[in-house]
């Protein structure tokens, strides 16, 4: 599997475009891939919006989500110069003024667009190590292959289950610390409730402990479409410290809704696919699943 990996990561983007275009067939059309669940997921999102109008939001997630898996590819071997040129930061000074100050920062960010090249391309363009917390593959071969991609222009993925440790082994350095934060928390984990597009939805609560431990501030990445293969990211401060004396920092209530106005913004550009409401919120006074110390 490595080799064919490897043989991918070295095909002209536009035959990978060919290939993504046929993935996008097979998926949408053939094997109606999760096409079930996404559908759900819009008509609760976008109540208002006709019939039609989500289906066509439904039918271009599926061909955006097959040009990702196509530059994932070619970003894998592409070189630091290259990913300048296609995912451009509007603001970088805001970085460099972290590193200026020797500060850590926290960023997070979401399934929006093509979030695997954020890692590489942000290594590209900041002069600051980036440590990425990232959910192990089950397939060996493959971990190994997305992790030593995804190290490169200085980017350095983190299992979930290390970055306690590593994060309290790196604290007081200059660095950040890269998050998805769309994911929906296990029920025994702790969470933040809150409504986002229309629905009750469960959000990690890691990045305010991460903030207040390395007393460090939180940017959130958004990344926008300027056309196929091109992108641009900006960064908006979400909560800077000091923070003593500040137990509403609600980091994650400001994240929802910088990703929401996102996902409004261009509807297709979101993981549709991904089952980010994978249970009901517990009745008001009913007892939460126990917390869990790791959660992130």
């Amino acid at each position: 599997m490595r080799h064919v990996l490897q043989f991918l990561t070295r095909l002209p983007l536009p035959v990978l475009y060919a290939l993504g275009r046929f993935a996008y067939f097979v998926a949408f059309h053939v094997l109606r891939w999760h096409r079930e669940l996404a559908a759900r997921n819009l008509a609760n999102a976008f109540p208002e919006k006709t019939a039609e109008e989500r289906a066509r939001i439904l039918r271009q997630s599926y061909v955006n989500l097959g040009e990702t898996l196509a530059e994932t590819f070619w970003g894998f071997g592409a070189s630091a110069e290259a990913f300048t040129k296609r995912v451009v930061v509007e603001n970088p000074e805001l970085i460099g003024r972290f590193v200026a100050e020797r500060r850590p920062v926290v960023l997070l960010t979401a399934h929006v667009c093509n979030w695997e090249w954020l890692l590489p391309g942000a290594g590209a363009q900041f002069a600051i190590p980036i440590d990425a917390v990232y959910k192990p593959l089950r397939v060996a071969s493959l971990d190994a292959f997305i992790r030593e991609t995804r190290s490169r222009f200085g980017g350095k993925p983190i299992p979930i289950q290390s970055f306690l440790f590593e994060l309290m082994r790196r604290a007081g350095e200059a660095r950040a610390y890269a998050m998805v934060a769309d994911q929906t928390p296990p029920r025994n984990m702790d969470k933040y409730w809150t409504t986002f597009l229309n629905q009750d939805t469960a959000f990690f609560t890691g990045a305010d402990k991460i903030a207040k431990f390395l007393d460090a501030p939180v940017v959130y990445v958004a990344m926008h479409r300027v056309r196929k293969g091109h992108y641009r990211v900006r960064l908006h401060v979400l909560v800077e410290p000091p923070y003593e004396d500040r137990d509403d920092l609600q980091v994650v209530e400001r994240f929802a809704r910088r990703l929401e106005a996102e996902i409004r913004a261009s509807p297709p550009d979101w993981l549709w696919v991904h089952n980010k409401w994978k249970y009901p919120r517990p009745p008001a006074g009913a007892a939460e699943a126990p917390r869990s110390a790791a959660s992130a």
